[in-house]
């Protein structure tokens, strides 16, 4: 009988996001008869309930993991996380997001763990910040990087700036995306059957964003893309599935533009509640200003609906530029409004595109990306002679 070997996955929040949705699906995957696994995180969350459905799984709710940069409790996560690896003895550590990469790979590290990897979902750090924040990220992940055994992308675009940062030797890594449960949300059902409930008009063109209201999603480029649209056009009805710091700021801009009654925040959406949320838009719209790879576009892709997007990170690899969608650079306001504005008035270019994007979704799906992060995790435990 071969003993199990013994996994640890550490990511900072379960918020509702694509990095926090991609770790729990890998968690349900994982072949139970061939790993013990746990799962290392903070106890708040819109996903936590999800993590506590997760059989066989070994669940440490670190209260010190918190987003922010915050000396004290940052100091108190990593003892916490070096206490539990040294009395749980995990072959392999796995970290996600910015802060718990850093934090729970040196304390693996120093708790002797054989093997630790890291998933970038995207880098902490960004073209928006100031030079010495950005400098001082990009120093913390090339040094953490030292003690890593391999890094995950979940983009090329990730990883090309993972090795012009330093942060891995050219080709050392491995591409597993940022993926969805494609099956979810191909159910044929049919559309437009939630607008009633939502108080949206059913005779619109619904244009959609699903995020977090947060900077790095920047929302209120949403809702200026919606004032350009709705000042040549009344065909749309803008909604957003989300919520976050930035709500106030939103409703703001929203009454000084006056078009309430032409946008809706339909607030958090549960992850059940996703592949009805899509089967109710006609035309997907993210305005980030830095991603990895968002999960919103193999949703989008999935739903068979057109996508309009910055240019940013991974975007180009989901979005054909003209083909499922129309890429803007951050902040372009005018550009993606006259890319909403061609898709609202043409029904035939937005199902021309939306198949475009289904056909090609199944890259996307997490099936695959789970049996490369297992294959990996074969790949060094094959060697591993240690005692259990």
């Amino acid at each position: 009988m071969i003993a199990k070997r013994k996994i640890f996955h550490v990511i900072t929040k379960l918020e509702l996001g694509g990095a926090q949705k991609v770790t729990l699906m890998t968690l349900e995957r994982l072949p139970r008869d061939r790993y013990e696994l746990g799962l290392v995180t903070g106890p708040e969350g819109l996903l936590v309930e999800w993590a506590n459905r997760i059989p066989a799984l070994q669940r440490d709710w670190n209260q010190w993991l918190v987003r922010e940069v915050r000396p004290l409790k940052d100091a108190i996560a990593f003892l916490k996380l070096w206490r539990l690896f040294r009395r749980e003895r995990p072959d392999i550590v796995h970290t996600h997001s910015t802060k718990a990469g850093i934090i729970g790979r040196w304390a693996a590290k120093l708790a002797g763990v054989p093997f630790i990897f890291h998933t970038a979902h995207g880098f902490g750090f960004n073209d928006f910040q100031r030079p010495a924040v950005r400098n001082l990220y990009i120093s913390l992940e090339r040094l953490t990087a030292k003690i890593t055994t391999k890094l995950f992308v979940v983009s090329y675009a990730n990883a090309d700036k993972a090795e012009k940062c330093g942060m891995t030797r050219p080709g050392d890594w491995v591409l597993a995306r940022d993926s969805i449960s494609v099956d979810e949300f191909l159910h044929e059902r049919p559309r437009r059957q939630k607008l009633r409930a939502w108080r949206v008009p059913e005779d619109k063109v619904i244009v959609g964003m699903v995020a977090c209201f947060k900077p790095q999603k920047s929302p209120e480029d949403f809702v200026e893309v919606a004032a350009r649209v709705l000042a040549k056009t009344q065909l749309a009805h803008f909604v957003m599935a989300g919520d976050g710091e930035l709500r106030q700021s939103i409703e703001e801009r929203i009454r000084r533009h006056g078009i309430g009654g032409h946008i809706t925040l339909l607030g958090w959406q549960s992850e059940n509640e996703m592949p009805e949320v899509y089967r109710n838009l006609d035309v997907v719209v993210l305005t980030s200003l830095w991603e990895g790879l968002p999960c919103v576009f193999s949703e989008a892709m999935a739903c068979a609906l057109p996508i309009v997007a910055t240019n940013v990170d991974g975007a180009r690899e989901a979005i054909l530029e003209g083909e499922n969608g129309y890429l803007h650079d951050p902040h372009d306001i005018e550009g993606m409004a006259r890319s909403v504005l061609k898709l609202i008035a043409d029904a035939d270019l937005r199902r021309t595109m939306g198949r475009r994007g289904k056909s090609r979704v199944m890259e996307f799906d997490i099936g695959t990306s789970v049996a490369l992060v297992e294959a990996t995790y074969r790949q060094y435990l094959n060697g591993l002679n240690r005692p259990v």
